[in-house]
């Protein structure tokens, strides 16, 4: 005997609404986007107030003298040296993205701090295919380009260092370029920085070089030279995290094409000082300093036209005669 059809209850569904299982809240911190930065100085300090809320930072610090400086800026100290690989061990899958903002050691041909970083962000987990993608953000040098004669140079220019200083940035890019291009989940961008400045960082203005009577070179002999600030630095730092593309090199300058002595005398006009003595070049090679003079040979202007369109960074402070 076939039974009839149960009859529907008037405002009832015939079937069971589907309801997704319940799952319990993560919490917030192990939600937040993770930032490691290593060589949290001034330029990361500002980095890190230009944050949105949604991003946990974790500083690398050798200094424990630092942490409750740190602290109170919300960020997470880690303990750790690039001078000590061993104690570097922890960094493996902590946070998928990183701001490298760390020097290469004052004497060596190449960089073994960046070689200990990335071999201990590549240990494990991070490194084994399976885990989290990495993105990569190194703060290099204009430096590396040498003496391109003045020219407006773009990223495509061969860098050809004259310098120690300058020969380690080149040899820390070829390490991050090679570990970046070593797996499809790893994303390096490389910021060739010229001259930082701002008023309010220590040691980033003109001042004390006027205050000190530093010579300069004279028109005919001058040097072309890029300046960023701090704070346009800081953004672009932030900028490159999210947009910049795999292995792509980016010149982080303002819009400024000046020689350093038109610096100098735009900075002695701004505050009040007397402008730098002239030197010829015979002259300057007798009363400069060996280090002072590397910056005397080198002459370039950089050209910023992938930052802001790759990027899309619009400088707050487009020239040096607002910045200062």
């Amino acid at each position: 005997m076939i039974l009839p059809a149960p009859r529907r209850l008037a405002g009832l569904p015939t079937t069971r609404p589907h309801r997704p299982a319940v799952r319990p809240a993560r919490p917030m911190r192990f939600r937040r986007t993770r930032l490691l930065i290593v060589g949290c100085g001034d330029v990361g300090l500002r980095a890190v107030a230009a944050l949105p809320t949604r991003v946990r930072v974790l500083a690398l610090s050798s200094s424990p003298a630092r942490f409750p400086e740190l602290r109170a800026r919300g960020i997470t100290p880690l303990v750790g040296n690039l001078d000590d690989p061993t104690s570097l061990r922890r960094l493996a899958g902590l946070a998928r993205h990183v701001l490298h903002l760390a020097p290469p050691p004052g004497q060596s041909e190449g960089d073994p701090r960046t070689r200990a970083l990335l071999r201990a962000l590549a240990h494990g987990r991070a490194g084994s295919g399976a885990g989290t993608s990495t993105t990569l953000i190194y703060g290099s040098t204009s430096g590396v380009y040498g003496d391109c004669a003045g020219a407006l140079i773009d990223e495509t220019r061969t860098p050809r260092p004259i310098t120690a200083r300058a020969r380690r940035r080149v040899a820390a890019e070829a390490l991050l370029r090679d570990w970046g291009q070593r797996s499809a989940r790893r994303r390096v961008s490389i910021l060739r920085i010229p001259g930082i400045y701002a008023p309010d960082r220590p040691g980033g203005t003109p001042r004390e070089r006027l205050l000190a009577g530093t010579p300069t070179l004279r028109a005919e002999g001058d040097v072309y030279t890029s300046h960023i600030h701090a704070d346009d630095l800081a953004r672009a730092c932030i900028a490159a995290l999210w947009r910049g593309r795999p292995q792509r090199v980016y010149h982080v300058s303002d819009d400024s094409h000046m020689k350093l002595g038109d610096y100098l005398d735009l900075a002695a006009q701004r505050y009040g000082l007397p402008r730098a003595p002239r030197l010829t070049r015979a002259q300057a090679e007798q009363a400069l300093t060996p280090e002072r003079m590397s910056f005397l040979r080198e002459s370039r202007q950089l050209d910023n036209r992938r930052m802001k369109q790759e990027l899309r960074l619009s400088l707050r402070y487009p020239t040096v005669a607002q910045g200062l």
